[in-house]
């Protein structure tokens, strides 16, 4: 009978081993942490009524389903056809500003309505040549064989991340509670202190989205339609610019809307000027004021608004237009931890305080 080999016990061999695949692991899902991270909050947000639907439907997986369906039709596909209509005014608006002379031609840049670059311009009156369409294709051709290379790449990022995202929300909406419980017994932190961690980054989610995002998302769109209305060319693209400057407390809006408004006194329209003006001061800038704090009880982010504002420039600088949502999610989940570790310190025992597991 052949003798029984002993194997010994090498637990810092196991903990090696599971240290090196985890590191792997994060390596392969980092990529995807974007989409991935929207659709852990878009899970949290929309658990309520989830369970309202589940109760109406009878089944998780077909309540999940219309909400991931929901946020197809109401967000994920106006915003795709708001970028694609956007970028080719986008990037005439910002042509025209750079090859301006002065700041007064740049303001009236902005709302001048006829503003074919030069570029555009060069290509049409050459086409119409045949013997200069070489010429055009030896000037042009690196460029547009570029920039078709850079949209091509972002349109395949953007399609594989839209997909992450979508499936994600659904995976999350259907075993989100049984993944959270499997990440909180095998996370290397004790349950509760897991729990506190978690409630700080879905905190972060709602802060952002319903407390930040969404009054930006109102102040832009009635700047928007002001624009239109006024007859500003590129409206959409000011508006989403808009959207983004509303991140910034109190002036953000008006860094937008008072050029414009600028811009229209310098080309001789001074009504639309100051129509642009009371819009501006007397409506989006005086919704910062009621709707953030309306806002700020369903989503408050836990973090003085400087120290945001500062995460999100350096999330900006340092991961690009991800770090906006990056950056203040570190932050929170920093100062969580110190929080933590200073209620440990000074009372010596075990942190008790839980909060309601995100996936129950």
């Amino acid at each position: 009978m052949a003798a029984r080999v002993s194997h010994p016990n090498h637990p810092e061999a196991v903990r090696t081993i599971a240290i090196v695949l985890a590191v792997a692991a994060l390596a392969v899902i980092v990529p995807m942490w974007a989409p991935l991270v929207l659709a852990a909050w878009f899970a949290h947000l929309t658990r309520p009524l989830l369970s309202r639907l589940e109760s109406r439907f009878g089944k998780r997986r077909r309540a999940a389903g219309l909400l991931v369906m929901a946020a197809v039709l109401l967000v994920v596909g106006p915003l795709v056809l708001i970028v694609v209509s956007m970028i080719s005014n986008a990037i005439d608006m910002v042509h025209k500003v750079m090859q301006s002379p002065s700041g007064a031609n740049a303001l009236r840049a902005i709302v001048s309505p006829n503003g074919e670059s030069i570029d555009v311009i060069d290509v049409k009156e050459a086409l119409g040549a045949p013997d200069k369409v070489m010429g055009v294709a030896r000037q042009y051709g690196g460029r547009a064989w570029t920039t078709l290379q850079m949209v091509a790449g972002a349109t395949a990022r953007g399609i594989i991340g839209i997909f992450v995202f979508l499936f994600g929300a659904y995976s999350m909406l259907v075993d989100g509670g049984q993944a959270y419980r499997w990440a909180r017994n095998h996370a290397p932190i004790r349950p509760e202190l897991f729990d506190r961690l978690a409630h700080a980054f879905n905190e972060t989610g709602r802060g952002l989205l319903v407390g930040i995002v969404l009054t930006g998302a109102v102040q832009a769109g009635i700047a928007t339609i002001a624009y239109v209305a006024l007859g500003v060319p590129s409206a959409l693209v000011l508006g989403v610019i808009t959207l983004f400057a509303s991140l910034i407390p109190s002036i953000g809006t008006g860094l937008v809307w008072a050029p414009v408004a600028a811009g229209l006194a310098l080309s001789g329209r001074v009504g639309a000027a100051i129509a642009m003006l009371v819009v501006g001061l007397g409506v989006v800038s005086m919704i910062d004021n009621f709707l953030r704090p309306y806002f700020a009880r369903y989503g408050k982010l836990d973090l003085p608004a400087f120290v945001v504002l500062v995460a999100m420039f350096g999330g900006l600088a340092l991961f690009g237009a991800w770090g906006l949502a990056l950056g203040p999610l570190l932050v929170r989940l920093f100062v969580e931890a110190l929080r933590i570790a200073r209620e440990e310190r000074m009372t010596g025992a075990h942190t008790t305080l839980s909060p309601p597991a995100p996936g129950e």
